[in-house]
């Protein structure tokens, strides 16, 4: 006896059909694994609470948006024109501008 198998669109094997017979010998042990599944499913689909840090790389970006102020708005307190964007694209931000946006974000 072969048993067929259904693939995910990512190619790995979902799904298995089984003859009729062979599911009534098998169901209650099928039933008890499909709870412990499901249980499994519902924990992975709880609740993961949102962390801006997984989302900004930028620490100039990242402190910005903890003060709840705007790109413009930084802009001015550094003293430099909406080029504040490009900062915010970089991968490496130097130790000095992380100073001077620190000092311009915490300036009231």
């Amino acid at each position: 006896m072969t048993l067929q198998k259904i693939k995910s669109i990512q190619g790995k094997d979902e799904y298995i059909l089984l003859p009729i017979a062979v599911y009534h010998t098998l169901k209650d042990q099928i039933e008890k694994e499909l709870t412990v599944y499901e249980a499994d499913q519902d924990a992975e689909q709880a609740y993961v609470p949102f962390v801006l840090e997984d989302y900004v790389d930028n620490p100039v970006a990242l402190a910005r948006i903890k003060a709840g102020i705007t790109q413009e708005q930084l802009a001015q307190r550094l003293g430099v024109s909406q080029a504040l964007a490009q900062i915010e694209r970089r991968s490496n931000i130097t130790n000095k501008m992380l100073e001077r946006a620190s000092n311009a974000i915490h300036r009231v």
